[in-house]
Formats: C-alpha cells, structure tokens, sequence
C-alpha cells in the first residue's frame, strides 16, 4: 500500500509539473502599440507607432492613421476606433506622431514648401518611409495602402494623395483643408489664416492644378477620397469641405454634380461622385451638427469600408 501511494504521488506530481508548463503552450497575448524608432529616413523628425493585430492574411493592408495638432500617434490609437477595426479585419494601423510645434500645438507639416514636394524633406516622406518600414517587415499588400486623419491628420492626408499617389490607393479625411491651400507656415493659425478664414474659394481647376503639379509625372490611377466635415465646425469652416471636393473631383474629371446623394446616418449627408464606369471616386459627407470633433461613432468603420477592408 505504501509503495502504492508514493506511485501515484509521483505520478500526480509529474502530472502536475506538466500542467504548470513543461508541455503547455505559452498563452496568447493580445496585440500592442509598439514604437519604431528606426524606420528609415525621416526628415519630419517623426515619431512612428505600429499596431499589428495577432490575426492577419499573408498579405495585410496597411492603414497610416494621422492624429489632430496637439495630439499623438498612441492618442489616437485609443480614440480613434481605428485599434479594434484591424483586429476585426485584419490590417495594420500605422500611427506617426508629428513634433513640428506651431501655435496649435504639435501638428502635421502642410504649409512648408518642403511638405509640397514629393520627396521635399518635411513630414510626407517620413510618413512614406514608415510605410515602407511597415510593407516590408510585414510583408503589406502594395496595392491595399490607406491614409486617413483627423484635422491637422486630414491635412496630411490630403498631402499624401497629391504627393504619392503610386503609394496610397485611398484617403479618408476628417476635418480637413485642400492641398496646399496653407501659403506658409504664419498662414498656419487660424486666427491669422487666409485658408481657414472662411474666406478661400479658388476655382475646381485651380484647386485640381496643385494636385498635378505635385506629382507632374504621374500617369496611372489616382486615389479615392473620402472627406468629412461637421456643419458647425468654427475651426476649420464647414465651407472648405466644398473647397476639398472640388479639388479632388477635378483631379478625376469629373463633374460637380454628384451622382448620388443619400444619408447613411440621420446626420450624414453623403455626396458620391463616380466616373462612367459607375465607380465612385470622391464622397463627400456633412455631419449635421457637428463641430470640430470628427471622427465619432461609426466613421472610422465607414472609412474602412471605404476602404474595401471590411468585406
């Protein structure tokens, strides 16, 4: 009975060991924010964050997602809802951090004559080089590369389209200006701006000009846009969503007149500008209402379906 008990001890005991670890696999654990800080050239002066989610197909997308002045990769990380879309579908989120500091606090470049040059030496290159840091480490989808931001981010997204449209093949921008519609950096605040004054009206085909010239030899498809404003944003004025969109419909060719209109939401005001092959290439959304406070609930997912990366 005695040599009984010390056999099933020691065999309770190694069953035990067993369990704690010897054998058991190592548990899961979520995905995390982590900072890059040597992704390659960065004459913005950029910080970079990169979220990967733990699930994702060979080949993810890539989705640079661009705060408001004042704010920071990791801020926007947990406000902008753009986190728990990756893990649902699958991308990865790159989050730069910009440390130019203006009156407004830290913002993205888009008033130096550097951050209008494809390759200028200000923020958009920087922005590049961490999407190329990002599609190679994670072997990223070169034809599923997005940008979206919020304000000052919107801004730069606008600026990433003209500047790289061989790298990104749609934007979604949230509260923002046309490109180079800041003349430099003391037009920057809005109390001493001629931009964002709510004044700026420049015809489509001026507007559509800076587009192409940004980029002068550029030949192949251009990005889709996706622009939102709140109606009562005092800020940025509402008046500049028209300004965006008929930047970007001129850059396609295509008319003024939307070929859609419908609400998504009760306060969404959606306008749809496709070409003759019925695909649409520009939306322009008013939120009713709202101030200078975009995104909120439900846009970010909209931006992903955008996107074509919720399907």
């Amino acid at each position: 009975m005695t040599r009984l008990r010390s056999l099933l001890a020691a065999v309770a005991g190694s069953l035990l060991l067993f369990l704690t670890g010897i054998s058991a696999p190592s548990p899961a654990f979520a995905a995390s924010l982590v900072e890059v800080t040597d992704f390659g050239s960065n004459p913005g002066n950029l910080r970079m964050h990169l979220y990967v989610p733990d699930s994702r197909p060979e080949r993810p997308a890539i989705v640079v997602a661009m705060h408001g002045c004042g704010g920071s990769g990791p801020g926007f990380h947990q406000s902008g809802g753009f986190g728990q879309l990756a893990d649902r579908h699958g991308f990865i989120v790159v989050y730069p951090t910009a440390t130019k500091q203006t009156a407004m606090s830290n913002c993205f470049d888009v008033w130096s004559d550097a951050s209008k040059r494809r390759g200028g030496g200000s923020d958009p290159a920087s922005i590049v080089s961490m999407v190329d840091y990002a599609k190679e480490r994670y072997n990223g989808d070169p034809e599923r590369i997005f940008a979206t931001g919020s304000s000052s981010g919107g801004m730069e997204t606008n600026a990433l389209l003209a500047l790289y449209p061989d790298v990104f093949e749609a934007g979604t921008v949230f509260m923002g200006v046309p490109f180079t519609c800041f003349a430099n950096e003391a037009d920057f605040p809005p109390w001493t701006s001629k931009c964002v004054n709510g004044s700026m009206d420049r015809t489509p085909e001026d507007w559509g000009n800076a587009v192409r010239q940004a980029y002068p030899e550029h030949t192949g498809t251009r990005p889709r846009v996706q622009l939102w404003h709140g109606t009562n944003d005092t800020l940025v004025p509402f008046q500049l969503l028209r300004e965006e969109t008929e930047q970007w419909t001129n850059v396609f060719g295509l008319s003024q007149t939307p070929t859609s209109t419908d609400q998504p939401q009760p306060t969404w005001s959606r306008q749809r500008y496709a070409d003759q092959a019925g695909e649409v290439k520009v939306e322009s959304i008013s939120v009713q209402g709202a101030g200078h406070s975009l995104p909120m609930s439900g846009m970010a997912a909209s931006a992903v379906e955008f996107f074509g990366l919720s399907g």
